[in-house]
């Protein structure tokens, strides 16, 4: 995901840009560079593929300026060389950065061409900075001409403008990518997120949708989008230059469960607008590759596994798709069907994982077809190996029981899903659903980490057991397993997952008062059947603990312990369930007195096999 960074002071800020851009480097990113209006009033920009490091040793006594831009850049539009990456200028008169995705480039390079403009580049973002020096050249002043231009534009973006015409502003916008402000003393800062500046302020304006702001060295005028001035409120920014502290949190593991509203805050930034799914954010020429898919094939370990099967479920009764998952240390050894027309689709938090990246090499040589990663490290082998790539942007992940990599998974599947069903009958109208659902996941998130304190409490049931089992249905029995993996992951204690409907072949035989039963009870077409089978366990003096949606008819008795969870639409319902399992895992966990981050045996990242 792009990142962007800007600043405007008294001072040489050339080397605050590059110390932004490496805080950025967690977002991914193929290219890098930044551009200064120097002392002679002239923009200097220096541009390269690869580290940020690289553009560090080329900066080096070549370049200052008091006023600049900079940018990491993840190929959308265009492949990752250099005269792709940002910034880009017009005419030597206006440069930009921009994060985001313009929909209607096309007819935008079009008309500009019309009117004489020269591409340099591939990309969406040029037409933007082309735009601006058309209303400039028109007489329009700097800021007048940025909101003229994003005017004109239909998709994402936030974006950073200077120009020698004007040296001491820097332009701010922004619309579905986030971009904040960081205010110092006589000096101003912009960027895709706080981390970038915490070394230098720790005090910043978050831009609203629709806001432009003209930034001097003297202050701030923003604009909302009727293009009214406004006020915006200056914010105090908890986070520290450590950004892997824990911070307040005993365990890393609570931190990154509490992180995860933000998380999938940046895992749907310029990947979603109001009512759809922007589908250049998998890649340049993901539309193509897409257009061929037939069917599926998922690959993964683990917790991947785990969303992996809940992407099976919304594939084929969403997108109409038919889609197969399976354990990429298994997929590996056997010799399975090649469907060429099929998505290879690998899962890892690290990239690294070496079952995964091996049944990733070998389904590339049988000739499965193209394939999509979804990762969370940029510079893995998996990201390297794979014709599309989508970031998670989970951010560090440091406990090794993997919490906001998982839902942060189920989110990008849930975008393939979308741009996969309009291939295949999928009506108009259950996008804008789902992607209005989606818009509204990070704030259900935080409403289920609310449940915490009653979660907390019933742990304590938990501490002297040694199983358990965990029920669900549909897509809430991937749910199910993976909350099951989790507890015996740090908690040590053995527990399964069944499909609900499976009990009574087999599973009812191992109930009694000392086995916990828990159930997750979302709200949909398998809701009465869930609740026969637990009617079930409950007959045979089995404890139940059930997560259930609020507006579920459910008593709670001597046997049979709920929490109630906000009614939520069943598009988004595993991404919210696996919320309460997470922190049920963690609490019992630590009433066990277990090594909660570094469980024993297991590391964070199988490389080997």
């Amino acid at each position: 995901m792009c990142g962007i960074v800007g600043a405007i002071g008294q001072r040489d800020i050339s080397q605050i840009l590059v110390e932004g851009l490496k805080r950025l480097e967690y977002r991914g990113y193929d290219s890098a560079g930044l551009a200064l209006i120097n002392d002679d009033n002239l923009i200097a920009r220096i541009r390269r593929i690869g580290k940020v490091k690289e553009l560090d040793e080329e900066l080096k006594g070549n370049a200052q300026g008091r006023i600049g831009i900079a940018h990491t850049r993840w190929a959308t539009h265009g492949k990752p060389v250099e005269t792709n990456a940002h910034p880009h200028i017009c005419n030597d008169t206006v440069a930009l950065v921009h994060n985001g995705i313009i929909e209607n480039h096309e007819a935008l390079r079009e008309s500009q061409s019309q009117q004489g403009y020269r591409f340099t580049s591939e990309t969406d973002t040029e037409v933007i900075v082309h735009q601006i020096h058309h209303y400039l050249d028109n007489g329009g002043d700097l800021f007048s001409s940025v909101q003229a231009a994003i005017n004109d534009l239909e998709g994402a973006y936030a974006l950073g403008v200077i120009s020698p015409t004007e040296p001491d502003s820097l332009i701010a916008a922004r619309k579905g990518s986030p971009l904040l402000i960081g205010v110092g003393v006589g000096e101003y800062f912009i960027a895709s997120d706080a981390s970038a500046l915490i070394p230098v302020t720790q005090q910043f304006i978050v831009l609203e949708d629709g806001d432009t702001a003209r930034i001097t060295r003297d202050g701030v005028e923003i604009h909302d989008d009727s293009g009214a001035t406004v006020e915006r409120e200056i914010h105090t920014s908890e986070l520290r230059v450590d950004a892997v502290d824990r911070g307040e949190y005993r365990h890393y593991m609570l931190k990154e469960i509490y992180e995860q509203p933000v998380a999938l805050s940046n895992c749907l930034e310029g990947r979603i607008s109001a009512n759809h799914v922007l589908e250049a954010s998998f890649g340049h020429n993901a539309g193509d590759i897409f257009d061929g898919v037939k069917s599926v094939e998922i690959v993964a370990c683990g917790t991947s596994f785990h969303a992996g099967l809940v992407g099976k479920y919304w594939l084929e009764s969403i997108a109409g798709i038919p889609c197969n998952v399976e354990v990429a240390s298994e997929f590996r050894y056997r010799k399975p069907v090649v469907r060429r027309n099929s998505l290879i689709i690998t899962l890892s938090q690290s990239g690294e994982t070496a079952d995964t990246l091996a049944a990733l090499k070998e389904a590339k040589q049988l000739g499965f077809g193209h394939s999509l990663a979804i990762c969370n490290v940029a510079e893995s082998s998996i990201v390297r190996e794979s014709d599309l790539v989508m970031m998670t942007r989970a951010g560090p992940e440091i406990g090794v029981a993997s919490t906001k990599a998982f839902t942060t998974q189920l989110v990008c599947l849930m975008l393939v899903v979308l741009v996969l069903g309009r291939r295949h009958g999928m009506p108009e109208k259950i996008e804008m659903d789902i992607v209005k659902e989606l818009h509204s996941l990070p704030r259900k998130v935080e409403e289920a980490l609310q449940l915490d304190d009653a979660i907390m409490e019933m742990s304590e049931r938990f501490s002297d057991k040694h199983n358990a089992l965990f029920l669900g249905r549909g897509a809430q029995y991937p749910v199910a397993m993976e909350g099951a993996l989790k507890l015996k992951e740090i908690s040590y204690i053995h527990a399964e997952a069944y499909p609900a409907g499976e009990l009574k072949h087999g599973p009812l035989a191992l109930i009694d008062e000392d086995m916990p039963v828990v159930a997750v009870a979302s709200n949909n077409e398998l809701l009465e059947k869930l609740k026969s089978n637990l009617q079930e366990v409950s007959a045979r003096g089995g404890k139940l603990f059930v997560f259930a949606d609020s507006s579920v008819s459910m008593k709670q008795g001597p046997d049979i312990e709920i929490i109630r969870v906000a009614a939520i639409d069943d598009s988004i319902a595993p991404m919210i369930y696996t919320i309460p399992l997470q922190l049920l895992a963690y609490h019992v966990a630590v009433l066990k007195g277990t090594d909660v981050d570094q469980p024993r045996n297991l590391a964070k990242s199988v490389t080997v096999e």
